[in-house]
């Protein structure tokens, strides 16, 4: 599985992150916030960016502060807002409320009336596909309208102009009206993609039973996925390709918070393949941006540039990952 190029068109979402600040604050404890660009594909997007690839993000975000905070963060990594429209009323952006702790980790995420799920078909409409290598979406586009139709249609236009789809599965139950319904169009998006990220509980989702989730993504190749990740935490990931299955596990590393591992693995992972390196050393290369980034302060700013990912693999050559 490689991608033709390393320009890659996303959507989704971007917010706000906030930090209780020092490093290992309570929230409730907490006095002072780092704040630093959120949601799940603008991190992506930097992981990319950071590592020598173009991204362009299709989204909706607040028309007020909060929103300009992220339009702002996604100028300030280089990620194309030409698809990033802003919306009135009571639409308000994500924010994620994060502590930087591995003991007793709490995240407080709002979501309520979010920004990203007023996308509609029109905005996905007004994508030049043909300028991209691939197209990647996580899925809480899916979990409400009109943000749900606008992707599958997005998919639709990826397709006919040649874009792999991948997919982070990516799920998130307070999005969502009911698991029922997350697991029913989870199911659908994922037979249209040609790779498909997730972790052990995302995938035992999807299936609808926790005991299936590896057979669900030896499933999803069967029907026709180039790739399938299973992660497993500490346990590393299985992956599941047409020619058969690679073990890898994970690098050692010193952890500060077990947040935004997911994103900076598909950034390392998508990388990987654009640059053209098989599927094992793609994946492993993911492994390493995600250790990286579980041992800085935040998600977006904590991306290892492509320098710095190279040192860490070099110094690491030969571990436990492998």
């Amino acid at each position: 599985m490689r991608l033709n190029g390393n320009r890659f068109v996303i959507i989704g979402r971007a917010g706000m992150d906030f930090y209780p600040d020092p490093p290992g604050t309570k929230t409730e404890e907490a006095t002072q916030f780092f704040a630093c660009l959120g949601g799940s594909s603008a991190n992506i997007g930097v992981a990319i960016c950071k590592l020598g690839g173009s991204a362009d993000l299709v989204t909706c975000v607040s028309d007020d502060a909060i929103g300009r905070f992220a339009i702002n963060e996604l100028d300030k990594y280089g990620i194309g807002r030409a698809h990033v429209r802003s919306v009135g009323g009571e639409a308000r952006n994500s924010l994620a409320v994060v502590e930087t702790r591995i003991e007793d980790h709490q995240s407080v995420i709002y979501r309520n009336g979010a920004a990203d799920f007023e996308m509609t078909t029109a905005d996905v409409e007004a994508v030049d596909y043909m300028a991209y290598d691939a197209l990647i979406t996580t899925g809480t586009v899916f979990a409400a309208e009109p943000s749900r139709t606008a992707a599958f249609r997005g998919f639709e236009l990826a397709k006919a102009a040649g874009l792999p789809l991948i997919f982070d599965i990516d799920y998130r139950p307070y999005s969502w009206p009911s698991p029922q319904v997350a697991t029913d169009i989870y199911s659908r998006a994922g037979a249209l993609c040609d790779v498909i990220v997730g972790n052990d509980v995302e995938f035992g989702f999807m299936a609808g039973d926790y005991d299936k989730g590896l057979d669900k993504a030896r499933e999803l190749v069967v029907q026709g996925a180039k790739l399938a990740v299973y992660k497993m935490g500490e346990k590393g990931a299985i992956t599941i390709t047409p020619d058969g299955e690679i073990t890898t596990g994970i690098f050692p590393t010193q952890a500060l918070k077990p947040t935004g591992a997911g994103d900076s693995f598909m950034g390392g992972l998508v990388a990987g393949l654009a640059d053209g390196l098989s599927v094992r050393e793609a994946v492993l290369q993911g492994s390493a941006n995600a250790a990286m980034v579980v041992a800085r302060v935040g998600c977006a700013p904590a991306m290892p540039t492509r320098a710095e990912l190279d040192d860490f693999l070099k110094r690491h050559a030969g571990s436990s990952a492998a």
